[in-house]
């Protein structure tokens, strides 16, 4: 779940008449959809996850057909609510954030941000949070990669290699089908974009809006304007500057593009192929042997709720944790493995202690400034009730007009940033002593190793801010600042031994105050873009934060009290050598086991200047090529076979209401925002 995030505005209830239910069950069979009595009692991989990265790994794995696969998914199938998930525009306005398809996690109080406890929401059905994530596709710096890159690199360089920029890129081009904007969008937008950017041959439909929304159009000229320039390749290793974001849409019937549609429903009529939803993993089971002093998992254990009856299955061959930031930390440590601190105060048993699992937790914050507005926005379009404002191609569009600014910007200047990130390096000592929330060295030496990859390889070359254009709420355009190189860490942690139970959830937001700094010359930049032509000549007062907030130490208070995660934590089972902290290897394996991988976005050992979504549908495209190789040494092929056909979504299901009653709100006053994430 991208899933990535970009300042969305929770609407008013109303029904997305555009578009019917788009899953085809003639996919599927009731060979692949499981139940606890059908399934069989061992499998060659089991998946802990049917998000993003457990259905891309499903699909990739059966296309063996002497593998079996067995995807446990806690979440349901997303059918009852198919018209909601395939609407773009319904991520704006009939959320499933909330529901029974979200599993709506909270933080602890966070003392940086006024001890507000903060919403995280993720998707919590099949697909993961890319079926209900703002559908950015966004790639990120290759700076950061290549940082990425060499953080793991004394664990051996040649499993490093396959997380260099260059390995990366060409995961991420493998996962898509692009397809250019229509000749009328391009023409609003004025985006720019090469073909020899992206794949055309993937399982993932990438594109754009059928309809682009007038005063998108003010977009790239206001920010050119204001000294931020058009990126013209912002896919192939400089997303720094304006452009209009790559969506995950299928131009085909304008719906969107996720990892269930893309991935699982062309496979689903494998026999080697095995789905159960509503199957939450408990725990994975160990063998009594070891292999080399190393844990060996022999199955897992799941069940269909709280009080029900716990179920085993047998994995012949790897478990594979694909749960995202919190799921997978949170399985490892009910399991045995972490911290031996956590674990024992929780009364779970140490199998393994790895004090790295659940720490380095790092997240995006965002906050905006609102306008008043006379033009049309699509939420003023959107609430008209009009024929047009209920076809597909209306109810395609999605904001996506974005820039990443670096330092010298914010800074005003080359000299001002310097001696920004010069406070930063200098403070790394102070900083590893009295902001890493744990006790154990290893983890206080990867927080030096990030932080000083932060300040010393990436600040310098990267967007350390994401700005976005957001045109949801009727009569109000907002422009958000998101916070992309965050130096404050938290930790994930769990108090209890079921799965049930959420765990403790602690970014420590604006532990470092970097942060807070940052996101404060963010906002005032984002002020002046406002009052910068053409867009200035549309908007009207300022709405939020105000003119009563001036002064640096006005911004400060005011982005404690309303900044809010952009839902992009990595970093949970980071991917460092385990002197520093590390959970996984470069070739996913978690330390001390044999036969254990994390597939996921928690394996990101830093923040990107990035949604999560593109970069996570690459690294699971990595991952299945490194599982592959490991079951067979001798083969050479590091390419999946070209069996997943390109998906139209075409087919409707039994039902497309959804369960859940939106919420409703009120225009007249203030915006009310909801982060949507990839």
């Amino acid at each position: 779940m991208t899933p990535c995030l970009e300042l969305l505005v929770l609407s008013l209830a109303t029904p997305i008449l555009g578009l019917q239910s788009l899953h085809d069950d003639s996919h599927f069979t009731r060979r692949t959809y499981v139940t606890p009595s059908t399934t069989s009692s061992s499998y060659d991989y089991i998946i802990a996850g049917g998000g993003l990265a457990g259905l891309v790994l499903a699909s990739r794995l059966t296309e063996n057909s002497s593998v079996t696969v067995l995807v446990l998914e806690a979440g349901d199938t997303g059918d009852a609510v198919a018209s909601i998930i395939n609407t773009p525009a319904a991520t704006y306005y009939t959320s499933l954030l909330g529901s029974s398809y979200d599993y709506a996690y909270k933080t602890v109080p966070q003392s940086g941000a006024n001890n507000r406890i903060l919403n995280w929401p993720r998707g919590k059905v099949l697909g993961g949070s890319s079926a209900v994530n703002g559908m950015y596709l966004v790639r990120p710096n290759p700076a950061e990669v290549n940082a990425w890159h060499n953080l793991i690199a004394p664990n051996g360089t040649t499993a490093a290699d396959n997380w260099s920029w260059d390995s990366l890129l060409a995961a991420m081009k493998q996962s898509e089908n692009f397809t250019p904007p229509i000749a009328a969008v391009e023409s609003v937008a004025g985006m720019q974009y090469q073909n020899s950017s992206h794949g055309t041959n993937g399982p993932l439909q990438a594109s754009y809006p059928a309809y682009m929304v007038p005063v998108a159009g003010t977009w790239l000229p206001t920010m050119q304007a204001a000294g931020i320039p058009t990126s013209a390749d912002a896919d192939n290793g400089n997303n720094l500057g304006a452009f209009f974001a790559t969506s995950a849409i299928n131009p085909t019937n304008w719906t969107r593009s996720y990892s269930r549609s893309a991935y699982l429903d062309p496979a689903s009529a494998r026999t080697n192929l095995h789905v159960l939803v509503n199957a939450t993993v408990t725990q994975v089971t160990w063998a009594n042997n070891s292999v080399a002093g190393d844990l060996v998992a022999s199955g897992v254990e799941y069940s269909t709720g709280l009080g029900a009856a716990v179920n085993t299955v047998t994995a012949n061959r790897e478990v594979i944790l694909s749960g995202g930031a919190v799921g997978s930390p949170q399985i490892l440590m009910l399991s045995g493995i972490g911290p031996s601190d956590v674990l024992e105060a929780a009364g779970v048993s140490v199998k393994l202690e790895l004090p790295g699992v659940g720490q380095h937790l790092q997240d995006h914050l965002a906050a905006g400034v609102t306008w008043e507005t006379r033009n049309d926005t699509q939420g003023s379009i959107y609430f008209s009730g009009s024929n047009f404002s209920k076809t597909p191609e209306f109810l395609s569009f999605v904001n996506s007009g974005i820039a990443y600014v670096n330092g010298s910007f914010l800074y005003a200047g080359n000299a001002s940033f310097a001696t920004f990130c010069e406070s930063i390096t200098g403070n790394v000592t102070n900083s590893s002593l009295t902001l890493v929330p744990s006790q154990y060295s290893q983890v206080v030496e990867g927080y030096k190793a990030i932080y000083e990859s932060l300040a010393n390889a990436i600040m310098p070359n990267s967007g350390i801010v994401e700005i976005l254009l957001s045109i949801n709420a009727p009569g109000a355009i907002v422009i958000q600042a998101a916070l992309q190189i965050p130096f404050s860490q938290g930790r994930l942690y769990i108090n209890s031994t079921s799965v049930f139970d959420q765990p403790l959830i602690d970014p420590q937001y604006f532990s470092h105050p970097a942060d807070v700094t940052t996101m404060r010359q963010a906002l005032k930049a984002v002020r002046q873009i406002g009052n910068t032509s053409p867009l200035k000549d549309i908007l009207g007062a300022e709405l939020t934060p105000g003119p009563t907030v001036v002064t640096d130490s006005d911004w400060e208070a005011w982005i404690r009290n309303n900044a809010a995660t952009e839902f992009h934590p990595t970093a949970t089972c980071a991917m460092l050598p385990e002197a520093q902290g590390g959970v996984v290897d470069a070739n996913l394996k978690v330390y001390g086991t044999s036969n254990v991988r994390v597939v996921d976005g928690s394996v990101f050992p830093i923040s990107f200047s990035a949604h999560l979504m593109a970069s996570v549908y690459g690294l699971a495209e990595k991952a299945a090529v490194i599982i592959r190789a490991a079951a067979n040494p001798s083969t050479t092929s590091a390419s999946p076979s070209p069996s997943i056909s390109t998906l139209s979504n075409t087919g409707s299901t039994k039902s497309g209401a959804s369960s859940t009653s939106p919420t409703t709100l009120g225009w007249h006053l203030v915006a009310v925002f909801l982060l949507t994430f990839v």
